[in-house]
C-alpha cells in the first residue's frame, strides 16, 4: 500500500532482524510491532535507542487490540507513538505526518486513500 504511492518500505520478520536492519541502512520511520518472534518490538526498540546515532529515530508501535497500558509500556521501550491495529488509512496518514521529517513529507501523503482499512 504504502509502496503504491511512492513511499519505500522495508519488513523485518521479527524484532532482532529490525534491530540490525536499522544498523545497516538509514530510515526516516520505523512501524515496529510489538508482538514478534525471536525479539519482539519493544526489545528491539530498547536497544536501538541505546545507539546514539538513532536517538532522534521515529519509532511508532503497531500492536493489535491496545489497551489501555500499551501506550505507556511503548513509551516507557522508547517509542514514540502507538498506532493500534486495525487502521484506517486516514489514521496511518496521520502517523506518518507527525513523524515523517517535513524533508520526506509530500505528495504521496495526499495520494493514500482514507476510505480503507489495513488489518496488519
Amino acid at each position: 500500500m504504502l509502496q503504491n504511492v511512492g513511499i519505500e518500505v522495508a519488513f523485518a520478520l521479527n524484532g532482532q532482524e529490525a534491530y540490525q536492519m536499522v544498523q545497516h541502512q538509514q530510515y526516516d520511520l520505523v512501524f515496529m510491532d510489538c508482538q514478534m518472534p525471536v525479539m519482539d518490538g519493544y526489545e528491539a526498540t530498547r536497544l536501538i535507542r541505546q545507539l546514539p546515532e538513532y536517538a532522534g529515530l521515529s519509532i511508532v508501535a503497531l500492536t493489535a487490540n491496545a489497551l489501555s497500558g500499551d501506550l505507556k509500556k511503548c513509551l516507557d521501550a522508547g517509542m514514540n507513538d502507538l498506532l493500534a491495529k486495525p487502521f484506517s488509512l486516514a489514521q496511518l496518514r496521520a502517523m506518518l505526518e507527525k513523524w515523517l521529517p517535513d524533508s520526506k513529507k509530500g505528495r504521496q501523503l495526499d495520494r493514500l486513500n482514507e476510505e480503507q482499512v489495513v488489518n496488519g
